[in-house]
């Protein structure tokens, strides 16, 4: 990749510290749930990469993301198992998608995020909210979507796939034991954007394993070497942009990854980089065999 340009300069140096103002504003407000790792991904994809796919509807940017994170808070509530939480979780996100046409992959991760973290407080809708919309303001002041195509096809039965392969994982976490670190957002996020893709090989998945990997190993290793959370978090931001340009490759869920090690239990946080290359080896494996299916069929 070349040299960053003053325009990708400035642009990364917004969303990295949108980021670490993220992390300042839970230090100063004693409350964790302000950090939401999904929105550091969200900020370096609308920001800096423009991904067409996250910016192409700039409302859908707080309504989804913010819909979702009421969803999932409203299954945690619910008096019944955690894996039961997870599936109906996901059938209603995805069911939600569907209805107001969207593709936006981040509403997933804010949508499971209530049970991974086990919110049960409202202001985590509200800090989403909060946050979302102001991507969204820098989408539009900047004219971040100009030229991109207002409309596009979606091709839903991926949904259905996408519901499929984490059902199986899901399963795979229940059998081994694991089911409550089952739930990585990050990775569900990277599967569904993964499937809808019209191009998809095994180079491109073993790099997508492997980096997701190194992320969540990084952040592991920063978060207890470095008790200054706002200092982790600015390192965790440079090396990933340093990843992301040794590996030649744009996943913006590689900057979501570190975060995660602030809002897990710290028990679980030391078996993320296990487990997270456990999910990425099934995950991904499962989304090449599809894909090889469904290339044979055409």
């Amino acid at each position: 990749m070349p040299l960053l340009n003053k325009i990708a300069i400035l642009s990364y140096t917004a969303a990295i510290s949108f980021v670490v103002l993220m992390i300042a504003g839970s230090l100063l407000l004693h409350n964790q749930e302000v950090i939401l790792p999904e929105v550091a991904a969200m900020a370096i994809a609308m920001w800096v990469y423009r991904e067409p796919g996250w910016i192409r509807q700039p409302s859908t940017i707080f309504i989804a993301p913010t819909v979702t994170a009421g969803i999932g808070l409203m299954v945690n509530l619910l008096q019944i198992p955690y894996i039961e939480k997870v599936i109906l979780a996901l059938i209603l996100i995805m069911l939600f998608l569907r209805t107001i046409r969207s593709n936006l992959a981040p509403s997933i991760a804010t949508g499971l995020l209530p049970l991974a973290i086990d919110t049960q407080e409202w202001s985590f809708v509200l800090i989403v909210f909060i946050f979302t919309i102001t991507l969204m303001m820098g989408v539009l002041v900047f004219g971040l979507n100009k030229g991109v195509e207002k409309k596009r096809s979606i091709q839903y039965r991926y949904m259905l796939v996408f519901l499929a392969l984490s059902f199986c994982w899901i399963g795979v976490c229940w059998v081994s034991g694991y089911q409550q670190i089952a739930v990585i957002p990050p990775i569900f996020v990277v599967v569904y954007e993964s499937l809808q893709k019209p191009k998809y090989n095994g180079q491109m998945a073993l790099k997508q394993g492997l980096t997701l990997t190194l992320s969540v190993t990084i952040g592991t290793l920063v978060f207890f070497m470095i008790d200054l959370w706002v200092f982790a978090a600015l390192l965790d931001m440079i090396l990933m942009l340093a990843l992301s340009r040794v590996a030649r490759i744009r996943i913006p869920a590689l900057y979501a990854f570190p975060l995660l090690t602030f809002v897990f239990p710290e028990e679980q946080v030391m078996k993320l980089p296990l487990v997270t290359f456990a999910a990425c080896l099934f995950m991904f494996t499962s989304v090449l065999l599809y894909k090889k299916i469904e290339l044979r069929q055409t």
